[in-house]
């Protein structure tokens, strides 16, 4: 099947964080406090996509206040992080919102992502995603991890369900 039409079918959009949602860099400052940045043209995205009705999800292995932050900020439906294993946490929320794997997105970049990324319906690596990654994926942005891969990914799932101009127009 085509990554259209297995866009067409998705009802959730499941991301990872760094490497995705960031480009992996952590800043810590001298009192130990972490920063991340985060890039708006991905968070404009995530707002479209929850205009077009998609429920949003992050599952990640990490642990961030800065991404707790940005989470509640873009309205993220389900936030997880410190996750030792997350294909518990995936199906646990296939079973919560009564949906498929055939119907979930999932964005990663590293080998802990690889058991999602072969769940999903649709998988999709960012443009510096490890080799490991792209060579399972479905669709391997043009964009790096926190700079529009996120977007890149939600435009052709709302194009290919036909909700692109809809929401766009709002």
């Amino acid at each position: 099947m085509s990554v259209i039409e297995k866009a067409k079918q998705i009802r959730m959009l499941i991301l990872d964080v760094d490497g995705v949602l960031t480009d992996g860099g952590i800043i810590v400052d001298s009192d130990g406090r972490e920063t991340k940045v985060f890039n708006v043209y991905d968070g404009a995205g995530i707002e479209l996509a929850h205009r077009a009705g998609l429920l949003t999800a992050i599952i990640s292995g990490r642990y961030s206040a800065p991404v707790e932050h940005r989470a509640r900020e873009l309205k993220i439906n389900e936030v997880y992080q410190g996750v030792a294993d997350k294909v518990v946490v995936y199906n646990q929320l296939l079973s919560k919102y009564g949906i498929t794997s055939e119907q979930t997105a999932y964005i990663g970049d590293d080998i802990f992502d690889i058991p999602l990324l072969k769940q999903a319906g649709l998988s999709f690596s960012p443009a510096n995603g490890r080799q490991e990654v792209m060579n399972v994926v479905d669709f391997v942005t043009q964009a790096n991890g926190g700079r529009g891969a996120v977007r890149e990914a939600i435009e052709i799932i709302l194009k290919a369900q036909g909700k692109w101009e809809e929401i766009g127009n709002k």
